[in-house]
């Protein structure tokens, strides 16, 4: 099960943010810093999985975002980064080659897609073209 979702910047900014299980504002502040840190001191050489707490954290970097995912111990990490790809690529698909200011100025699509293909902590659709089709409808609603 996902935990929670977060995209953050190489400065820190956290540009999206979904959680999955209930945390105070002060415990998501705190959460965001420390995968933070953790992520910014590691070396690409290592493993895109650590663990956290008593969680795992699966990460991919693309160019200047970190997507990071928060599951549980007994989830598989490949497929854990393999749901990052996918939705990296929806997006990239959606927008055509998506960047931060994406993330920033059309938010509400990026929370639509992230709501396509994770619903309640888990990954309901892994088809890109189901995804963007539906996109596309909610896109000519009137």
């Amino acid at each position: 099960m996902i935990h929670y979702f977060i995209v953050q910047n190489r400065s820190g900014k956290t540009r999206l943010a979904k959680w999955y299980q209930p945390y105070t504002e002060e415990e998501k502040t705190k959460l965001t810093s420390e995968i933070y840190r953790l992520l910014n001191a590691r070396e690409a050489k290592f493993t895109n999985f650590l663990e956290f707490r008593t969680y795992k954290i699966v990460y991919r970097r693309y160019v200047g975002l970190y997507f990071v995912m928060c599951v549980d111990t007994t989830d598989n990490e490949l497929a854990v980064l393999e749901a990052i790809h996918l939705f990296v690529e929806i997006l990239d698909n959606y927008f055509g080659n998506v960047c931060e200011l994406d993330l920033v100025y059309y938010f509400y699509k990026v929370f639509q897609i992230l709501d396509e293909v994770f619903t309640g902590g888990e990954i309901m659709e892994t088809n890109r073209s189901l995804v963007l089709q539906q996109m596309e409808r909610m896109d000519n609603l009137p």
